[in-house]
């Protein structure tokens, strides 16, 4: 079969080096993406030195600054989410419109998985469609990152690059006594909302990511679910127990070590 003759509409006729410039995008995503997530699930563990109590806490948020690696890391974190940032927005709905219509498609997704009259119900062919579904929150979870995470990343840019200046505030860079007071300040609650949004998202696109480029293809989907899903609950578990522990609902569990 001949593809037909006669001109084509103007909006089919690609700008000369956009394919190529799309590629591009879509690494400086995917990279700045990949980088993102290990940070984090890294830093959920420095994080977690809250578990050995205050002083396990101070003495390596001090060793980490005394040896200048908190205060480029942030410096770094901070430009990879802003190049993160820009590169995904590209694939969020900027119209209102559209972000209706993408509400629209995951509701009707999930109306899929209960069947229709005359399908019996669990009818395979009306299944949520997974990847589908994954995209769509990995937009909306990505949306509230945007706006909480950099909240935090300015907070946490002051206490590590802006310690001690002009008096604001005694000490140096990171302290226990200090993170403790803002978690139960009231903080938690935006914590809370960051944590679960940040680790879906992140083993998220590290499943999306190894799908895209055909990393661990040999594996199948639904192993590299199933290694998504492990990821995700630990480090969502891993978090609040740590953020309990912030927030003073638990008591360090791992104290008796120090």
């Amino acid at each position: 079969m001949t593809e037909p003759q006669g001109p084509r509409p103007a909006s089919y006729v690609a700008e000369p080096g956009a394919a190529k410039r799309q590629v591009w995008y879509e690494l400086a995503s995917g990279l700045t993406g990949l980088a993102l997530a290990l940070f984090m699930w890294g830093h959920m563990v420095l994080v977690g030195s809250i578990l050995t109590g205050a002083r396990g806490f101070d003495w390596l948020a001090s060793s980490l600054e005394e040896y200048y690696i908190a205060q480029p890391t942030v410096a770094v974190v901070l430009a990879l989410f802003i190049i993160h940032a820009v590169m995904a927005a590209r694939k969020v709905p900027a119209q209102l419109k559209e972000r209706k219509m993408i509400a629209d498609l995951g509701r009707d997704l999930k109306t899929f998985g209960k069947g229709y009259p005359g399908n019996a119900r669990g009818d395979e062919r009306f299944q949520p469609h997974l990847e589908s579904l994954l995209w769509i929150w990995q937009i909306r979870t990505g949306m509230i990152i945007l706006v909480l995470g950099s909240f935090h990343l300015l907070l946490l840019g002051f206490d590590v690059l802006g310690a001690g200046l002009y008096g604001l505030h005694d000490g140096v860079g990171i302290e226990a006594v200090r993170s403790l007071a803002r978690v139960q300040g009231g903080l938690w609650m935006l914590y809370a909302v960051l944590l679960l949004c940040v680790e879906f998202h992140a083993s998220i696109g590290m499943y999306r990511l190894a799908i895209k480029w055909g990393v661990g293809s040999r594996l199948g989907r639904p192993t590299l679910h199933r290694i998504e899903k492990v990821l995700l609950w630990f480090f969502l578990g891993l978090g609040i127990v740590v953020l309990a522990v912030l927030a003073g609902v638990l008591a360090p569990p791992l104290e008796f070590l120090l």
